[in-house]
């Protein structure tokens, strides 16, 4: 378990989940990074339908970039959310997100690119399972901002 502990699914769900996750990637034919996979509920109990799994590939303060994998399962949202300061692309490496930027609502396929500048409200769901790369600046932990009044702040990735 990471560092985010009441974020993080537990137990059997968490295994469940890990493995199927293993399970699609191994049928994409992808190789993911020997890092230990986050599977996060952001703090609501609800993984299957708010959360994402995410594999951080580096997270590189001192030199002003960040890159994770984030996963999603059919119909799973990372929630409405934006950052102050941290500018992120979303690159589509397989299958599909509906995306949500301020409001407007557009779907990403695989190969696609797309830039959240920093104020930007976002969230995604996926269609069907999907796969994106996050490059950005370095994550803060005090810098999501979530529209949901159930989610803190404090600790939230």
């Amino acid at each position: 378990m990471s560092d985010y502990g009441y974020l993080e699914i537990q137990g059997s769900e968490r295994s469940e989940a890990l493995e199927a996750i293993r399970r699609q990637i191994a049928e994409w034919g992808l190789t993911m990074p020997n890092v230990e996979p986050v599977p996060l509920h952001f703090g609501l109990g609800r993984f299957r339908e708010i959360g994402e799994t995410e594999f951080w590939v580096a997270n590189e303060r001192g030199h002003g970039y960040c890159g994770k994998f984030l996963f999603l399962f059919d119909g799973q949202t990372c929630p409405h959310h934006h950052h102050q300061v941290k500018h992120e692309t979303f690159f589509m490496v397989r299958g599909s997100v509906s995306m949500n930027v301020a409001g407007q609502v557009r779907v990403l396929n695989q190969g696609d690119v797309l830039a959240m500048p920093p104020g930007t409200s976002h969230s995604f769901t996926g269609v069907g399972p999907a796969l994106v790369l996050e490059v950005s600046t370095p994550t803060l932990l005090q810098d999501n901002f979530f529209e949901d009044p159930d989610i803190g702040h404090e600790g939230v990735i």
